[in-house]
């Protein structure tokens, strides 16, 4: 589907089912607003993504697009997608309307990610939600390779590589030792 036939027939306008959880994004520059929901089911998938939007036609697709894309994945596949919105549309003129696509995905997930972690019952710290890495896994990467940096970690064991809501506290982990 091209981008004019996403405009013309967006697919995935409203709000996803309950549970959601939602991400916003605005752009000052051209006054656009977007709010994504996603639905998160059993097997840690999302089962639903919609959204809302006020602006303008490429900023419609880019969401109907990143909507279609995302279900079935899992949040950390999904964040990976939000991570490259060159991918979503075809020239860099409107690249700014993916990426405002993709930045309220990405709250989404994040909010979905603050929420497992509240919600973690395991024996020791769940860090990454996006690949369920624990504090204990990535301490032993970090000590293990001497790494230096959240990237460094990313590269060893994917914690951080989704969302990116858990860089802060791997950066406490690494700042520790």
């Amino acid at each position: 589907m091209s981008v004019e036939d996403h405009f013309f027939q967006p697919r995935n306008v409203g709000d996803a089912n309950e549970p959601s959880f939602f991400g916003r994004a605005a752009s000052m520059q051209c006054g656009a607003a977007v709010r994504v929901s996603i639905q998160i089911d059993e097997q840690h998938r999302i089962s639903d993504a919609k959204f809302k939007a006020a602006g303008c036609g490429v900023l419609v697709s880019s969401l109907s697009m990143l909507t279609d894309r995302v279900k079935g994945l899992s949040p950390a596949d999904a964040a990976v997608i939000a991570q490259a919105p060159l991918d979503l549309v075809e020239n860099l003129e409107n690249l700014s309307c993916a990426k405002l696509a993709c930045d309220a995905l990405v709250a989404a997930i994040q909010k979905y990610s603050d929420a497992v972690r509240h919600e973690w019952n395991g024996d020791e710290a769940l860090i990454c939600t996006c690949f369920c890495v624990s504090e204990r896994v990535i301490e032993t990467e970090i000590a293990e390779k001497e790494l230096t940096t959240v990237s460094e970690v990313i590269r060893a064991c994917n914690a951080g590589g989704g969302c990116g809501s858990c860089h802060p506290l791997i950066q406490d982990i690494i700042d520790s030792r």
